[in-house]
């Protein structure tokens, strides 16, 4: 008789991050340039968002190029080959194909086993989310690398005429790679994570339909609206008072539950590393916490609001630059779009 199937034995694993990237647009838009499109001006949007530049796909710019130069940055940092990977995940709203772009990244860095490899939409959020899942998947899958990429290009769904939008956003990607390890170097402390879809009537960029196709709708067909009416997504609609508000009040609350599920006290905490929204929401969730501005990280002036992108982007700037250093503990959270947001306590490396 044939021997009985034993399924592998998962032994409990860590995981820690230990290498990150990131890679910004070529053109850089000031907060001036802007001023000759909308009726704004450099002083009136640094001081209600802290934004003096953003950066915006030009050319032949993609999100897909941008997402593959972060995640090589990250590979080469963590000394890990494309063909070590075992997952790829893309954290983004803004895909170049409908389908997802994932796999497209997985074939451009050159994964050649062919690993799992898909898309993760949560807004801004989206990169907090990814953690969790790569999280979930060397803990519960026996996955040894995976590959977290967040990366957004809002700018194309942006009103260019709103002067209370236009003003918010960049494009970027940025990346990490989260490795297997013993359990007692786990890197990955604790999550928070929620959503509440009431929330969407203040952030939202629902579908539309086009107007008819007149040769499809006089070809005589019997059934009622058939075809359907070919789609897009609108502009970004927010309402950015109720943002703000959701935003001071959730963000403090899902950092000290994610502290306490870690075990941790405030103090232990190096770095602050909020999505990268607007400094005024910043600056608050920072006071609400009691974080002083020098234990802050921050980068919002030179890109904006990157969506996803926005915590790996400020996370490589901050390793990149020396300022964090191997051991530092983090609290980070993204809050966006559906709503949600989530919380996660990290160690580098």
């Amino acid at each position: 008789s044939s021997p009985q199937y034993r399924p592998p034995r998962l032994v409990p694993s860590g995981c820690k991050l230990i290498g990150s990237g990131s890679a910004v647009p070529s053109l850089l838009i000031s907060n001036d340039d802007l001023a000759k499109i909308v009726d704004t001006n450099d002083e009136w949007i640094a001081t209600r968002t802290g934004i003096r530049n953003r950066r915006v796909v030009s050319g032949k710019d993609s999100l897909v190029g941008l997402a593959v130069e972060a995640a090589t940055k990250a590979l080469q940092m963590a000394e890990v080959l494309p063909q070590d990977i075992d997952l790829v995940l893309m954290c983004t709203s803004t895909p170049d194909d409908l389908f997802g772009a994932a796999p497209q990244i997985q074939k451009a860095l050159g994964c050649t086993n062919n690993p799992l490899a898909y898309d993760i939409t949560a807004a801004c959020s989206g990169f907090v989310l990814g953690l969790v899942s790569a999280a979930c998947h060397i803990r519960g899958g026996g996955f040894k690398n995976v590959l977290v990429i967040g990366a957004d290009s809002l700018s194309r769904f942006v009103d260019w005429t709103d002067r209370g939008s236009c003003i918010l956003f960049g494009d970027a990607a940025g990346a990490v790679v989260v490795q297997a390890c013993d359990i007692e170097d786990d890197g990955l402390f604790s999550f928070d994570v929620h959503s509440d879809g009431d929330g969407r009537r203040h952030l939202n960029a629902s579908i539309k339909e086009s107007q008819t196709n007149d040769e499809l709708s006089s070809n005589g067909s019997v059934l009622r609206d058939f075809p359907p009416k070919q789609a897009s997504y609108s502009c970004i609609q927010m309402n950015g008072k109720e943002v703000f508000r959701f935003a001071v009040k959730s963000v403090p609350q899902s950092i000290e539950s994610a502290l306490q599920k870690a075990g941790l006290p405030a103090s232990s905490i190096d770095w602050l590393l909020l999505h990268q929204a607007n400094q005024r929401i910043i600056d608050s969730v920072a006071t609400r916490l009691q974080f002083p501005p020098e234990r802050v990280i921050s980068n919002l002036a030179n890109y904006g609001n990157t969506s996803a992108a926005s915590i790996p982007l400020a996370l490589d700037e901050a390793v990149r630059s020396g300022k964090v250093k191997p051991g530092h503990t983090i609290a980070a959270s993204g809050f966006g779009a559906g709503l949600t947001w989530g919380s996660a306590i990290i160690r580098w490396r």
